[in-house]
């Protein structure tokens, strides 16, 4: 029986001296077969084998030999599975086809130019991969439909509420491949066409040619951006100036009489043969050269169509001031302001604010603690939060280390956390910051944001904390400008905006803590315009890359600012944040929720409830939260969309 119990501990140490592969229990995760396979073919596709693959809950991405894929649930569902590929191939196709070294030379200066041009290179490289290897062309397309649904592309009605350069983009890998592109991406390809297409005709004839050369197409990119009238951010022509420093070294080499070569032109031949040239006929051929450029320019100009009028215009006409309602206008948006809370006071001021708050809600903590332990309870049912062991990377397992410590020849055990249900999830909370709010509501909404925001923030949601107010009561500078030109009628919004941001989404809770202290602070909050806050925050959940994206409101009247109500027609806010809701709604990109206290806001938002006691808003905001995370997001997206 000894021996026997000794047998396997033998047989084990045999086959570590015999260095034999020694087999492990399979893990049990239906995903790492598929991911590993994708990481390989990842490599094959770049062209480098080194090419480290990892995948995360971070946005998508390449560094310096490493790159970034989204995470895959255990679940694999189809779209996952087509997000995930589509997503590693336009990054491995980008890392083989794309020179950062030739990029910067012939990169433009101004915002929009770079976008364009980065928008273009990056359909070059998605081009080529789906010419050479068919089968990317399919995965790419599954990317693109989805980053084009959720950023609601496919509800955009009008070419200047949708970005050229992602339009631009979407037309060169259409041209150059001929796919079809997805029906969110082609809207918006679609819209924009015809103005791309009569203003670069001629350029993108030449598009097949420079198609695989990068510098040939940065070349005819930097056209078809001066096409696009956007020539004055493309900055100094690298290629003229490497032409200059061509002739500065061969006027150098001339002043050396040994350095003549007998390549030498016909022109510098002249030149050396008629030194006696005189100054004078030098500078009448140069002030002749000069007015055959300018008469050159001026032909060229006077081929092109003009707009009406003899001064050339833009592309297209400044795009409104919103995109939900272009009738609706503003006097002066030259003092608005989007601050930081920790720039509105003092670090000192802002603790003292928070102890303040915290000692005003001291009675109510318990029973809003307990309503944020209830929501976490309720999200972590439903994410099945787990583990998987004994991998080669991830966070060291410490309950295996007895293994090591045992037998130091056993290899360090790793585990990684598996995909959660709401990881990919972010949330905003928009705070009315108006002067009706003042006391208790706004110390109870204050409170609440802090306490929700720690709640979301450990089951794995990123939690985004924004306030609107005014910088003036019944107007500010605007209106002193209004009125010192003459006082316009119907002038549009006569208030300096001030739109607060005390958390970023991407900001741990405990070093925003102390902002929130800042609605305490006399004299900050002021009067409340719903519907341009509402639109701001709204534009910068489109910029995150979460997947959903929730944005609660948090107000206790309709919008009211006296100074532009008094010169506008009464709805004249009311009407505009009508517009901004039904524009939010409507693309469907933003679930929408808000909690109106002591006023109905039903009468706005389709998904709203109305409280009459501030110190219901922590059971209301998470009832409202939880709710949203019980239920399925297609079907509630369906059911806002009917």
């Amino acid at each position: 029986m000894c021996c026997d119990t000794h047998t396997p501990f033998l047989a084990l140490e045999r086959l570590k001296c015999q260095n034999l592969p020694m087999t492990t229990p399979p893990v049990d995760n239906p995903t790492e077969p598929f991911k590993k396979a994708l990481a390989e073919a990842t490599r094959v596709i770049a062209d480098d084998p080194d090419l480290a693959v990892t995948y995360t809950v971070d946005p998508p991405g390449a560094t310096a030999g490493t790159m970034r894929l989204p995470q895959i649930s255990r679940r694999m569902t189809a779209d996952e599975v087509l997000l995930v590929r589509g997503t590693a191939d336009a990054l491995a196709l980008r890392h083989r086809h794309h020179d950062t070294t030739m990029a910067n030379r012939y990169a433009p200066q101004g915002s929009m130019a770079r976008e364009l041009m980065d928008a273009m290179e990056t359909a070059r490289c998605e081009a080529i991969g789906a010419r050479e290897m068919p089968g990317t062309a399919t995965n790419i397309d599954a990317r693109i439909g989805h980053e084009a649904h959720c950023k609601g592309y496919g509800e955009i009605r009008r070419a200047a509420d949708a970005p050229l350069a992602t339009a631009t983009g979407y037309l060169i890998r259409h041209l150059a491949t001929g796919r079809n592109l997805p029906p969110d991406a082609a809207n918006v390809m679609e819209l924009w066409r015809g103005f791309i297409e009569d203003r670069c005709a001629g350029t993108l004839e030449h598009l097949d040619v420079a198609l695989t050369d990068q510098q040939n197409f940065a070349r005819l990119a930097r056209q078809l951006i001066d096409d696009l009238g956007y020539g004055d951010q493309l900055g100094d022509d690298p290629d003229e100036l490497e032409d200059q420093g061509e002739d500065e070294a061969g006027q150098d080499a001339e002043e050396q009489p040994d350095s003549i070569s007998d390549s030498d032109n016909g022109d510098e031949q002249d030149a050396e043969a008629t030194p006696e040239r005189s100054q004078e006929e030098q500078q009448d051929a140069s002030q002749a050269q000069v007015k055959m450029d300018e008469a050159g320019d001026m032909e060229e100009s006077e081929g092109q169509e003009l707009p009406e009028g003899d001064i050339p215009m833009d592309p297209l006409p400044p795009a409104p001031y919103s995109m939900a309602d272009p009738d609706y206008a503003v006097f002066s948006t030259g003092y608005d302001e989007e601050v930081y809370a920790e720039d509105l006071a003092e670090p000192v001021e802002l603790e003292r604010l928070r102890t303040y708050l915290d000692q005003q809600l001291e009675p109510l903590k318990g029973a809003v603690g307990r309503l944020a332990n209830k929501l976490q309870r309720r999200l972590q049912a439903q994410q099945n939060r787990s583990w998987e062991f004994d991998l080669e990377e991830g966070t060291l397992d410490a309950g295996r280390l007895a293994r090591v410590v045992a037998n130091p020849t056993t290899p360090l055990s790793f585990k990684i956390e598996r995909e959660t249900e709401f990881r990919d999830t972010v949330v905003t909370l928009l705070l009315d910051n108006s002067g009706s709010m003042r006391g208790r509501p706004i110390s109870i909404a204050a409170i609440c944001a802090d306490v929700l925001s720690r709640t979301l923030e450990r089951c794995g949601v990123k939690v985004e904390i924004l306030g609107f107010t005014t910088r003036a009561w019944k107007g500010g500078r605007a209106r002193e400008d209004w009125l010192a030109t003459g006082r316009a009628r119907q002038p549009g919004r006569l208030n300096d905006l001030r739109h607060i941001i005390y958390k970023k989404a991407d900001a741990p809770v405990r070093r925003t803590r102390g902002n929130l202290g800042l609605m305490m602070k006399e004299g900050l909050l002021k009067e409340n315009i719903d519907g341009e806050a509402l639109e701001w925050a709204h534009r910068r959940m489109l910029l995150r890359s979460e997947a959903r994206k929730i944005l609660m409101v948090i107000s206790d009247g309709a919008p009211v600012d006296d100074s532009t109500l008094s010169v506008n027609p009464s709805n004249y806010l009311e009407k505009h944040l009508r517009d901004v809701i039904a524009m939010v709604e409507r693309r469907n990109a933003v679930e929408v929720l808000a909690i109106g206290i002591g006023h109905d806001v039903t009468r706005y938002y389709d998904r709203a409830v109305t409280i009459t006691d501030a110190e219901q808003l922590a059971g209301a905001m998470t009832e409202q939260l939880a709710s949203l995370f019980d239920s399925d997001r297609r079907v509630t997206g369906s059911r806002r969309a009917s």
